[in-house]
């Protein structure tokens, strides 16, 4: 079996890429440069591909396809210092990126079809189900509604089956399952504002997240 699997440098994508390979895919992890503000994420990346010895493609896509978002605007101001109960009650935040999905999975659609892949694997857990409108699971089967229909490959083979294993688990789920699979989390880098050193800023709403799964997990 092959998988695509859309690659950050983030917690969620890691272990989704450690949870595919332990179930012995053949994988090809895809990263995106957008000009988002945490560009260092492609670093780590990068060094977890090739701590499992897995071949990365960036692709790279004009920043101006994206705006009305904290992740790519660098005069938008991003949530800092909020709560846990702030973060998960506040609504749709600002670091929101219109459409970003969307191409993301175009995108992956094509290299699945070039990989002749059987699966995308996407790592949106139960946090982003609540707070991004593409990751929700209505999203989710709508777009493989879409795939269903849209390439060669799905009407003379089989259409590749979208793939989302974190997404009844939290953060500390997670981060325990990347423990247990023995994961490079040590490689990864999940802060959305990073400093002028690409140091974790600790006060933006993933470097919150994050802290809590770590807490979590190690409670737990």
């Amino acid at each position: 079996m092959k998988a695509i699997i859309l690659m950050s440098g983030g917690i969620d994508s890691t272990v989704t890429l450690a949870l595919a390979l332990d179930k012995g895919y053949d994988c090809l992890a895809l990263s995106f440069d957008y000009g988002q503000r945490h560009l260092i994420e492609l670093t780590s990346a990068r060094a977890i591909c090739k701590h499992y010895d897995v071949p990365h493609h960036t692709i790279k896509i004009d920043p101006s396809a994206f705006g009305m978002s904290s992740l790519v605007e660098k005069d938008s101001p991003m949530p800092k210092e909020r709560s846990l109960k702030e973060i998960s009650e506040g609504g749709i935040p600002n670091t929101y990126v219109p459409a970003r999905n969307t191409i993301f999975l175009s995108f992956a659609l094509g290299q699945a079809e070039i990989f002749n892949a059987d699966e995308i694997h996407f790592g949106m857990n139960a946090h982003d189900i609540s707070a991004y409108p593409d990751c929700r699971p209505e999203y989710i089967n709508a777009f493989q509604s879409l795939i269903d229909v849209a390439t060669k490959q799905s009407l003379e083979k089989s259409p590749p089956k979208i793939v989302t294993p974190l997404t009844k688990m939290t953060k500390g789920d997670i981060i325990t399952t990347g423990y247990r699979l023995a994961a490079p989390i040590e490689l990864t880098h999940s802060c959305y504002n990073p400093t002028k050193n690409d140091l974790q800023c600790g006060v933006c709403d993933a470097c919150a997240l994050r802290k809590e799964g770590f807490a979590t997990a190690q409670s737990s």
